[in-house]
């Protein structure tokens, strides 16, 4: 006993130096290097954030394997953090990316003093070589704002293509109400969800089902949605669907929930993930767009998911 009592004193003791001397370091580098500071501070938030959010994720899951619960039962807030980790029992391409970046720079910061390096790693390569726990506040708007623009140079494509497509349709009243649509929003006009909800039906039987989609139009709506285009076209539909399908079980969820009990970043990054970038958004308008959202959303069967994708654009382009 007294052998053990004597370790953990000695445990105690040098975890209190350590801390003691990270203070230090803490207090140098915020006098002689204000602006690493700044980045060691992110970077230490970082490290915080990563283990609570592992944390999370096995708490989830472990309530679902007790409790016998799949995906659609759990709460909208649950289901998000499954969402950006986990799609269909497999690690989704952007969690796996987040790892392929962690792993080198965990191993980087393990010796003592070591994350000086991560630091000058932040300085220099924050959004090729850090993954999103790691960038400042600002630079957490400048790339959204940078994989934003990448996402709309798809915009124009969509459009095109549902205009093209438009012009093959037998009924000629959602013939003329879709070609309507597609001009105004090509002209700068925000559409209504009743416009959206008149010409559903053409979405889930005809030539702009997502099984029927032209190859290019999937491939575009495959950026809209962060998906690699570069897959076989009978993978890119049942990605495409896949996704579009959880963002409409997402948004059940959320109803449920209600937009009141959002908090400012969620409802940003529930508008963000849905097609609109709300980082220069007033927090009204972010909620006036997700409830428009919603409103289409929550009244749509499984069959309609291309209106749903197509949305995206529609949406968001002229908001």
């Amino acid at each position: 006993l007294s052998t053990k009592a004597g370790s953990r004193s000695i445990l105690a003791a040098l975890a209190s130096t350590a801390k003691r001397i990270n203070r230090r370091y803490e207090r140098f580098l915020e006098r002689t290097f204000p602006r690493f500071y700044v980045l060691h501070a992110t970077f230490i938030r970082g490290i915080q954030a990563l283990f609570l959010e592992v944390k999370e994720i096995r708490d989830i899951r472990s309530r679902m394997a007790r409790q016998r619960l799949s995906v659609q039962q759990l709460p909208y807030r649950d289901m998000e953090r499954l969402r950006q980790v986990w799609h269909r029992h497999r690690l989704c391409p952007a969690f796996r990316r987040d790892l392929i970046k962690a792993v080198p720079i965990g191993i980087i910061a393990i010796p003592p003093f070591a994350n000086f390096l991560v630091i000058i790693l932040m300085y220099f390569f924050p959004r090729q070589l850090l993954i999103r726990h790691f960038w400042t506040p600002k630079q957490q708007v400048e790339f959204l704002d940078t994989y934003d623009s990448i996402r709309r140079d798809s915009y124009p494509a969509v459009l095109e293509s549902l205009a093209q497509a438009a012009r093959s349709l037998p009924d000629p009243q959602l013939q003329t109400r879709l070609q309507q649509l597609c001009s105004e929003v090509q002209r700068g006009s925000q559409p209504r969800v009743a416009q959206l909800w008149a010409v559903r039906s053409v979405f889930s039987g005809s030539a702009l089902a997502l099984h029927q989609l032209q190859v290019s139009h999937v491939k575009a709506l495959s950026r809209v949605l962060f998906l690699t285009p570069h897959l076989p076209a009978p993978l890119l539909r049942h990605r495409l669907r896949s996704h579009v399908l959880e963002i409409r079980q997402l948004d059940r969820a959320l109803q449920r929930l209600s937009l009141g009990q959002l908090r400012e970043e969620e409802l940003r990054a529930a508008c963000y993930v849905r097609g609109l970038n709300s980082t220069h958004l007033d927090v009204a308008s972010c909620r006036a767009w997700l409830e428009q959202w919603l409103g289409l959303s929550c009244r749509l069967e499984a069959s309609e998911a291309s209106l749903l994708a197509n949305s995206m654009v529609l949406l968001s382009l002229n908001y």
